[in-house]
């Protein structure tokens, strides 16, 4: 009975309804930090013929209000932007209460734009930077991520992750109707685009490290195979099709391998697949189910998901092949986990209370520390600068994307107009 009871867990884990996107997500800070830091980015002056394709200066300071570490001052309350750093004066900026600034302006050159701006410390009375970047004329908006990483980093320390994009899984429809789709979209929402659409199931989207492709599980064959899709040009090939489970797929570091759970020989466990030869290792041999691998940045621990101790738990093994080591005791169950960049934490989903929320394992202290209130809450990814982590979620039944801080103070929601997107996985940079 136990084993039914199993078996019933992973299927309802691979056939779980996901969501769409044909539209922009919308995105919106619930819970930001205390005492924000105010920031203030001007308008960046366009220097050509006609007007400029995006207002870039909007987008940064969107990005800046989105990592929920700032508060941008509205750009009715701003004086006249300097024309270049010798004109900038920190009183007029103190005045409106602005600690930081960031002011730019954009020329067209040939088929490119040349987007130059400075970061000024206002009570520092000092400039922290200039910085000029050239993007292709139809990739302005990327340009205006980019801008908003480097001025992430010069106030904060830490790298920023706005040029980075997300996947996610999309569906419509209900019942015979219901049709999914997979999606990728800039890190706001923005500029979506639609890879594959089928009517049947489609999950578990990973990036490759190189950001070109990404592996999922598609049901579009009346069971689970594993595919690879290049991002850009389309095209797409099997990996997995074994017979019985395909799932969970996951890249190795060094994007030479793939990490999943198959149960061709019975039980599902896991194997590790060569992406040259093709080769399958198996790493675990048990009669449990254990399945969602996730890397170490070295490539050198394998963590995953296992009911080896009567509920699923996440375990470690370090490879070639040793001895799986459970790391979970919280909670009556554990398991999707991600790992943070740096390798010394993972967020995972813990079940409990009659509910499912991300929980952080300090995998040094092992403390565990909540980070979500959800009833829902599952499949987290990290961004790639580790500060923040994209999940899926449900608000009054309906399916939306949610993101939390590693630290778990800052909190937002990424919904669509229209039907309901889950399953989400954020690109390298």
């Amino acid at each position: 009975m136990k084993r039914r009871t199993l078996q019933v867990w992973l299927l309802g884990f691979l056939l779980l309804a996901v969501g769409p996107a044909s539209a922009v997500l919308e995105v919106t800070v619930t819970e930001g930090v205390t005492g924000a830091i105010p920031v203030a980015v001007t308008p960046f002056a366009w220097e050509g013929p006609g007007s400029a394709s995006e207002d870039v200066g909007q987008i940064v300071g969107a990005n800046l209000v989105r990592s929920g570490l700032f508060d941008v001052l509205a750009r009715e309350r701003l004086p006249q932007a300097p024309d270049g750093p010798d004109g900038f004066l920190a009183e007029r900026w103190a005045a409106v209460g602005a600690e930081y600034l960031v002011t730019g302006r954009m020329r067209p050159e040939e088929d490119r734009v040349l987007i130059e701006f400075h970061v000024f410390d206002v009570l520092a009375n000092q400039r922290l930077g200039g910085f000029r970047i050239p993007v292709p004329a139809e990739m302005l908006r990327r340009g205006a991520h980019r801008v908003s990483d480097i001025v992430y980093e010069q106030i904060t320390g830490d790298k920023g992750a706005f040029s980075a994009r997300i996947a996610y899984v999309g569906v419509t429809g209900q019942g015979d109707e219901r049709r999914f789709t997979l999606e990728v979209a800039d890190s706001d929402g923005a500029n979506p685009r639609t890879l594959f659409r089928s009517n049947q199931p489609i999950m578990s989207p990973e990036w490759a490290p190189d950001g070109r492709d990404l592996v999922y599980v598609s049901f579009e064959n009346r069971r689970s195979e594993v595919f690879r899709h290049n991002v850009e040009t389309g095209a797409r090939s099997r990996l997995a099709g074994f017979s019985g489970i395909n799932s969970a797929p996951t890249w190795s570091p060094d994007g030479k391998r793939l990490a999943l759970s198959l149960s061709r020989d019975g039980t599902p466990n896991i194997y590790v697949m060569d992406l040259e030869s093709g080769g399958l290792t198996q790493v675990t041999r048990s009669n449990s189910i254990d399945t969602e691998p996730a890397w170490s940045p070295d490539g050198e621990v394998l963590y995953f998901t296992s009911d080896r101790a009567g509920s699923p738990q996440i375990y470690q093994m370090r490879l070639p092949s040793g001895t799986a080591q459970r790391l979970t005791f919280e909670g009556s169950s554990a398991g999707a986990a991600t790992v943070s960049p740096d390798g010394k934490s993972l967020v995972y989903v813990q079940g409990g209370e009659g509910g499912l929320r991300l929980a952080r394992l300090d995998l040094e202290t092992r403390r565990v520390t909540l980070l979500t209130r959800g009833r829902y809450d599952k499949s987290p990814s990290f961004a790639p600068n580790g500060s923040m982590i994209i999940y899926s979620t449900t608000d009054r039944g309906r399916g939306i994307l949610g993101s939390v801080s590693r630290d778990g103070r800052v909190h937002q929601r990424l919904a669509a107009r229209s039907g309901e997107v889950r399953e989400p996985a954020w690109s390298p940079l």
